[in-house]
């Protein structure tokens, strides 16, 4: 639970685009190693599904969550869960661990490829938000200062992420946006 000495507030969202330092940002926070802490015990709900890579053959993505979970210590649990994270959340949060919800866009694929109504799915992960007591952080790509997709479903999926990721930078009391390794504060302060 967030309380005086936590050095971020409950819900921070941390936005950038590919290989930006995102996840790795949100981790050492999560974790409480970014301030030069020792770790502290952390949750991860992971929404890739690596079941789902292998059935595709996808290797380079098999590969990307192999490295995630070299990256973080005994000291992190996981729940891969790429469909309904507001359930997963609320279960998560009852063991009151930090959450490191990593990433709101390949969770937003999932929902997209599934033919799930986005727009529930996102409002139900906005009230989980609001109930939990937990410190959360959300990663997401932020996909909208690139080129117009050329088709439909690309398009369609541009605008829902960044319907998303306005939503979520709303309800958040911190949002850092990524930039080449640097985390940029785009609303609350940064952790000193």
């Amino acid at each position: 639970m967030a309380d005086v000495q936590s050095p971020w507030p409950r819900v921070t969202l941390v936005l950038g685009g590919a290989r930006s330092g995102k996840s790795s940002y949100a981790e050492r926070l999560v974790d409480g190693t970014l301030l030069g802490d020792a770790p502290r015990p952390a949750m991860l709900i992971a929404t890739a599904d690596p079941a789902d890579s292998a059935r595709h053959g996808d290797a380079e993505m098999a590969e990307r969550i192999a490295a995630h979970r070299a990256r973080r210590g005994a000291h992190w649990a996981t729940i891969e869960e790429p469909i309904d994270l507001a359930t997963t959340l609320r279960h998560v949060a009852a063991d009151a661990r930090p959450i490191l919800v990593d990433c709101l866009t390949l969770w937003l694929s999932n929902l997209l490829l599934r033919d799930r109504d986005v727009d529930a799915a996102i409002d139900a992960l906005a009230v989980a938000l609001s109930e939990i007591q937990v410190d959360v952080a959300l990663v997401a790509n932020e996909v909208g200062l690139g080129i117009v997709p050329d088709n439909a479903l690309a398009r369609r999926f541009r605008d829902d992420a960044g319907r998303l990721n306005m939503r979520l930078a709303r309800q958040a009391a911190r949002v850092v946006l990524m930039v080449a390794g640097v985390p940029v504060p785009v609303k609350g302060a940064l952790p000193a």
